[in-house]
């Protein structure tokens, strides 16, 4: 992982986040300076981020919000103070609300990134500078080591390139915490037909068929915020086993980037698992995250043990085959 140390200094008001990346200091640069880049990892997983304003110039603004799988959100703005590229940026980071005005009762904050040619790429030291020590105990108590921790772990990805990242490695899975799992698995073809295989019935029918021998009998995908989906399989022919099927809601639609739903085993007690899909394009190519949320470490380790990752991977390979005949 990118992020080698975060450090939290009370004495000097300050949080000191250092990462080392396998790219040049100009490459660097450009996914902080470029807002569709930086779409792509400033928030952490679970909470994407959307700049809606990109004054990149000394005294401009940059306005962007996070969205949480449920629907909330967190906005916030950047003035920038200095801007000497390629090496050091600097800007007042503020918690704002719908006007884009700082909220009270939330710190304002200078953050400065500095970037530095290594032997192995770059090493970068974004520092973030309080007013108080009350201040600094806020945006920690917040998650603020965890979430800039993780935030800047997926930029290894933006750097590399989605092909280089992902092409040929199949499905993988990441295990990102004690409920958290990361799954990526890239895909050619445009984003717009790897959503529409996600939402349409006719499409989901050629990919999403379960284990060989097995049929999906019933494809109910959910298309509004609200509304209930639902997915179940039988075996067909010599086939043992008994049908299965998995039901939810959808909490979030923002086509064709991404979808948040609940899951459960149909007819199973018990909390569902949260699905947050993500889609990002790069050259033709998508490249799918799934980030799911489980109720505990147990349930984790029990459905990843179901042999999952592999079942998901030839389950992407034939939608990949799908929108190719689209």
């Amino acid at each position: 992982m990118p992020v080698t140390s975060v450090t939290t200094d009370p004495e000097n008001l300050t949080m000191t986040l250092v990462a080392d990346f396998a790219a040049p200091v100009e490459r660097v640069w450009s996914a902080f300076s470029d807002p569709r880049q930086l779409e792509r990892f400033w928030g952490p997983p679970g909470w994407p981020a959307t700049f809606s304003a990109f004054d990149h110039t000394v005294g401009g603004r940059a306005r962007y919000h996070m969205t949480s799988p449920k629907g909330e959100s967190s906005a916030g703005s950047w003035e920038f103070l200095a801007i000497e590229e390629p090496s050091r940026f600097e800007v007042l980071d503020s918690f704002v609300g719908d006007d884009g005005e700082p909220l009270d009762g939330f710190p304002s904050m200078r953050m400065s990134f500095d970037f530095a040619a290594t032997a192995d790429g770059t090493r970068m030291t974004n520092t973030t500078y309080f007013t108080s020590a009350e201040a600094l105990d806020q945006v920690v108590a917040m998650g603020a080591v965890e979430g800039s921790t993780m935030a800047m772990n997926q930029l290894d990805r933006v750097l590399e390139g989605l092909r280089a990242y992902a092409q040929g490695k199949g499905t993988q899975t990441e295990l990102l915490d004690d409920t958290h799992v990361r799954i990526t698995r890239l895909v050619e073809g445009p984003r717009e037909l790897v959503w529409r295989a996600h939402h349409e019935e006719e499409l989901l029918r050629q990919w999403m068929l379960g284990p060989d021998g097995w049929a999906m009998t019933v494809c109910e995908p959910a298309t509004e915020v609200g509304r209930a989906y639902r997915y179940a399989w039988e075996p067909i022919g010599d086939t043992e086993g008994q049908g299965f099927g998995f039901d939810g809601e959808a909490l979030l639609i923002d086509a064709p980037r991404r979808a948040v739903t609940t899951e459960r085993m149909t007819g199973a007690g018990g909390p569902s698992t949260l699905n947050d899909l993500n889609l990002d394009e790069e050259d033709g190519a998508t490249l799918i995250t799934l980030l799911i949320e489980y109720p505990d470490k147990e349930t984790r380790d029990m459905i990843l043990a179901t042999g999952m990752t592999d079942g998901m991977e030839a389950s992407y390979a034939r939608l990949e085959a799908a929108i190719l005949t689209v």
